[in-house]
């Protein structure tokens, strides 16, 4: 049967003419600082003519099949290390920019060569191995895959250049003629070949040293005509002069910590995905200290292939989405229309298009934290987020006419995203994070929980203070630490609380004396393993809670009086969630109520737990249908806001008593009550990481560096 052929038109230059910052004419970016910008607020309802400072925000009620607004300084950089490590890994979110209509650029470390056989392994017929033909075909199959989120054909047109980098070398930049917008730089170095093996000329031995040098391999018919290698530092030249170009208010990349297998002690991720995520660290790092005006930019890390086997945070219909991506980049249909005998995508792919269940999932590596929102003791606001890897702090003084200010950038750098906040005692905030440590040298990596906290009540912030880490060494377990939780007891007593590279729960707490005792683990080695991001809360009676979720329910901390230990870990009787968890004093006062996610479908729910310390939530109430979307239930007491599908903002007032009233009895049954689904108003702006809020309103940081503010309905 012949094979039938569609032309895919590509214009292909071979000359390297693009010269230095012309890609940033290239990708049509805005350019300025957002520092000291006037913050984007909301409307109740929307009206039709928009002020400035609103138009990022505008509120609207109805459907959710509205795209995001077109805010005019918004520019997305995803880093990964392989074509399809976006698809797999970043997506629905890379859909959700491309239908922005705003700038993404996603940027490849390795041309993901593989063996070179472009089909399945052991197969009578297997070719033989071109690794110039198979990188091609990886791109041939990436382009399809972009060109149809942007415009719904796959065959839609990419002029294609060769850019030089700082580092040296040169890079292929393809940009969709439909949607200039859209770009991919293909940097074409060489991939280690193993998930986990020794491999010393890989991006793992380039940063450890173990090679001076790593070599490119160039796809068959890309517009970089010579070859070239990179030392370790002429990589993070290159990615950091394409930062420069590119100007980012955002970037994605994926988990530089992902752990080691606790029997094998193998990297549970691609070493690719780990070392590829530290040299971008390294440049966001050189990028970040640069001089001149730039944009703020935000950071979001990615879980790689371990997010596979925890349940699944998409509904169907973004499931589906998602694997009809694949399938394009993949080539399952078999149609020639790209022309190119390498093959018009990545057939090991076509036999498993979901992966290890990957389509079905997303999964921040940290950023989930909803307490970055608080207020002091006079009744300010403050809201805390990370730009540039340094704490940004926006503050809105008492009075409902008083504006958001911000954001100011404290000293101290590193920073990781996912930042906590609370109010200690005496009224003072203090906030809690992470710092990564990248180091000129592979031993110097490492990463450890930090603290700040205002000098005096409503004063400036003091220095960063190390609590140090419960990790023995970067080696030992990839510096695999969560983001920290953090409680006050109702004896004054602060208790940060961090998951291990074990997947245990290990904490610290503040004593009299102002200094912090030594890190001590939660529960005993027979503890279930527990992933993602503890979360912690104080009930009305001054007693800390802690949460975490496991493969298949949530296990909880608690102490059984203020001033006590924290004993656990005892069962919840919960169902399994997607491990993005919210938990906070319940309404009446009696107890924690904790919000969750149902896996594989994006509905809520919610269950309320004694305060006893017995650990028995009481039946699950399920808020069903609306917004669906992925990811923790934010925002403050009686109004909710989630990520929805589409990823924009959602928020509902909350409309419930005490979870699990009427009908249903017996904690830990199984039970389920159902509750109205809420009305929800979608705010057109993507966001990153999660929505935090108080009682007034709710707040998120949108993918511009701004913070998006959306006050309570009264």
């Amino acid at each position: 049967m012949p094979v039938r052929r569609r032309l895919r038109p590509v214009s292909v230059l071979t000359t390297t003419a693009v010269a230095a910052g012309s890609l940033v004419g290239l990708l049509q970016l805005t350019s300025g600082s957002v520092l000291g910008a006037p913050v984007t607020g909301t409307r109740a309802e929307p009206t039709p003519a928009v002020k400035p400072a609103e138009r990022n925000a505008v509120r609207r009620t109805g459907s959710e099949g509205a795209d995001p607004s077109r805010t005019p300084d918004v520019s997305v950089a995803q880093i990964v290390a392989h074509p399809d490590d976006d698809l797999y890994f970043m997506n629905p979110d890379t859909a959700q920019s491309i239908r922005s209509g705003r700038p993404l650029t996603t940027v490849y470390l390795t041309s993901g060569e593989a063996d070179g056989v472009n089909g399945p392994g052991g197969a009578a017929d297997r070719p033989l191995p071109d690794k110039a033909g198979f990188a091609a075909a990886r791109q041939n199959g990436i382009r399809a895959a972009y060109a149809e989120m942007a415009t719904g054909n796959r065959t839609s047109a990419w002029d294609r250049v060769s850019i030089p980098t700082v580092g040296g070398g040169a890079a292929e930049l393809d940009t969709l003629r439909a949607a200039p917008q859209i770009t991919l730089v293909w940097l074409q170095i060489r991939e280690a070949g193993a998930v986990s093996a020794d491999r010393p000329h890989s991006l793992n031995g380039l940063w450890n040293g173990r090679v001076p040098v790593l070599a490119s391999q160039r796809a068959t018919g890309t517009p970089v005509t010579t070859d070239f290698t990179y030392s370790k530092h002429q990589v993070i030249e290159a990615l950091t002069g394409l930062l420069k170009r590119i100007r980012p208010t955002f970037v994605r990349m994926q988990d530089p910590t992902p752990g080691l297998h606790p029997h094998t002690g193998a990297f549970t991720d691609h070493q690719d995905h780990l070392y590829g995520a530290r040299f971008a660290q390294a440049a966001l790092e050189r990028y970040a200290a640069s001089a001149g005006s730039r944009p703020h930019f935000g950071v979001q890390n990615y879980l790689g292939y371990p997010t596979g086997s925890l349940p699944h945070t998409l509904d169907p219909e973004a499931a589906d989405a998602k694997l009809r991506t694949l399938r394009t980049y993949a080539w399952s249909d078999g149609i020639n229309d790209c022309a190119d005998p390498a093959g018009c995508g990545d057939l090991k792919v076509a036999q498993r298009p979901a992966g290890q269940g990957w389509t079905q999932t997303v999964r921040y590596a940290r950023g989930t934290s909803t307490s970055w929102v608080q207020r002091d003791t006079d009744g300010a606001l403050h809201a805390f987020s990370v730009l540039d890897g340094r704490l940004a702090v926006w503050t809105k003084a008492t009075g409902t006419a008083a504006e958001w200010q911000g954001p100011v950038l404290l000293p101290g750098t590193g920073l990781d995203s996912g930042v906590t906040s609370s109010r200690l005692p005496d009224g003072r905030i203090a906030v809690f994070g992470t710092r990564t440590t990248v180091g000129g040298s592979a031993r110097s990596y490492g990463r450890e929980v930090v603290t700040t906290e205002q000098t005096a009540r409503g004063g400036a912030f003091g220095p960063w203070r190390s609590l140090g880490t419960p990790e023995r060494s970067d080696a030992r377990g990839t510096s695999d630490i969560s983001a920290p939780t953090v409680a006050v007891d109702g004896t004054g007593r602060a208790t940060v609380v961090v998951r291990d590279s074990g997947h245990r729960l290990t904490a610290r707490d503040l004593l009299p004396d102002g200094d912090w005792s030594p890190w001590r683990p939660l529960g005993g080695p027979a503890a279930e393993a527990v992933y993602g991001d503890p979360v912690a809360t104080t009930d009305a009676a001054g007693r800390v809670h802690v949460f975490a979720g496991t493969a298949s329910t949530v296990l909880t901390w608690s102490q059984p009086r203020p001033g006590a230990p924290l004993g656990g870990p005892r069962p919840t009787g919960l169902p399994a969630t997607t491990l993005a968890l919210n938990a906070s004093p319940s309404p009446d006062g009696l107890g924690v109520r904790l919000w969750f996610r149902k896996p594989a479908s994006g509905d809520l729910r919610t269950a309320d737990l004694p305060g006893t310390g017995d650990g028995l939530a009481s039946p699950v109430t399920e808020l069903a249908g609306g917004v669906a979307g992925y990811g923790p239930v934010g925002g403050g007491p009686g109004m909710l806001a989630v990520r929805s599908r589409t990823g924009v903002l959602a928020t509902a007032p909350e409309a419930l008593g005490r979870a699990g009233g009427g009908g249903v009895t017996g904690a830990g049954t199984g039970g389920r009550t159902s509750a109205a689904a809420p009305l929800w108003t979608l705010h057109n702006f993507l966001f990153s990481g999660a929505p935090g809020g108080v009682v007034d309103g709710v707040a998120a940081v949108g993918l511009d560096g701004r913070l998006h503010w959306t006050p309570a309905v009264r």
